[in-house]
């Protein structure tokens, strides 16, 4: 058969015979249906489900030749998994063998797909206006503290003198958040091969020295994780922003997870990449506030009392500039920061 190229598909492929036995099968159907090829091949694919039945009745009508093409839902449960519920395109095909050629898609992976269509446009709106704002604030707050200082030499007043000392430390505050604001446009990257447990063991060991009693941040690494192209101190920026956001939402006490996989056959920013890294950063704390939870990587918002804002904002900012994404899913009891980044 003349299919391997559809190994190369995000979505599941899977071939079927004229009486419904799988004659073929994508990575991605491994995958999705967690099953291997060696088990799957041969089979009854209707079987393979408690509820298959409406695979029977695809594979009865390509028989008849009631369909050339034909997409519907369908909910198919495995003995023991959780119930998928899938987009289906089920295409007739006219080799004497094979019968039917079905590719699924999961509805929450298309829902995924328009949700980080959604993040990603956001975050480059949001960083040309920052930037535009950042530009705009710096020359007058230079002038503001310039000319709190040449006022403070002509005050004899010391009660005076402090005044002018308010202004120009607040100056200097918000030329600090200005610059922060403007830190992913200032620098140019500087890529080399990064081993992303070497990042994560520098930024463990940061934050643990910080918060020495009570918090546990445990490792869950791929040791078959290739090496990738990066900005090594961006990553670990973009890694300690995140962790130090947990342990401050867990109050120093509680458990962090670090984790590390890799993702096969991802797309970012509309590019598809054979392999991906994928980190989560897991917590145990309360969750993030439903209020915020879909505006979190936004500059200035932040969950916690004296936040800036930013730390998520540059880490998405720092992530993006390599080509990669950071999702999040959040409820009481769990947060789970997932960045993905491209391998190959």
């Amino acid at each position: 058969m003349r299919l391997r190229g559809l190994e190369l598909l995000a979505s599941a492929v899977v071939v079927l015979s004229t009486d419904g036995r799988v004659r073929w099968l994508n990575l991605a159907a491994e995958q999705l249906f967690e099953l291997s090829a060696k088990v799957a091949v041969g089979a009854f694919f209707a079987r393979l489900f408690v509820n298959g039945a409406a695979v029977d009745a695809l594979v009865e009508d390509a028989r008849a030749n009631a369909f050339g093409l034909k997409r519907q839902e369908m909910l198919l449960e495995r003995a023991g998994h959780e119930p998928l519920t899938l987009d289906i395109i089920a295409t007739v095909l006219e080799s004497p063998d094979d019968a039917l050629l079905l590719e699924f898609r999961e509805l929450d992976q298309r829902l995924r797909h328009d949700r980080e269509s959604h993040i990603i446009d956001s975050a480059q709106a949001n960083r040309e206006l920052v930037r535009n704002l950042a530009h705009e604030i710096k020359n007058p707050l230079g002038g503001i503290r310039g000319a709190a200082q040449l006022l403070e030499t002509e005050l004899d007043s010391p009660g005076l003198r402090e005044y002018t000392q308010v202004i120009i430390k607040e100056a200097d505050r918000l030329q600090a958040l200005v610059d922060r604001l403007l830190e992913p446009h200032r620098h140019p990257r500087a890529v080399a091969d990064v081993n992303i447990h070497e990042v994560c063991e520098r930024v463990r060991s940061v934050v643990l020295a910080e918060h020495p009693m009570g918090l546990r941040i445990e490792r869950d690494y791929d040791a078959s994780m290739p090496e990738l192209r990066g900005d090594k101190a961006q990553l670990i920026q973009v890694v300690l922003n995140l962790v130090r956001n947990a342990a401050q939402a867990l109050r120093g006490q509680g458990r962090i997870v670090l984790k590390t996989r890799v993702a096969r056959q991802v797309t970012l920013a509309k590019q598809r990449h054979r392999l991906a890294l994928e980190l989560h950063v897991i917590d145990n704390g309360p969750g993030i506030p439903e209020a915020i939870r879909d505006r979190i990587f936004h500059p200035l918002v932040s969950g916690r009392e004296g936040g800036s804002g930013l730390g998520l904002s540059l880490a998405q900012s720092f992530v993006q500039q390599h080509g990669g994404l950071i999702e999040c899913e959040s409820r009481p009891g769990r947060t789970d920061f997932r960045i993905l980044l491209p391998l190959s």
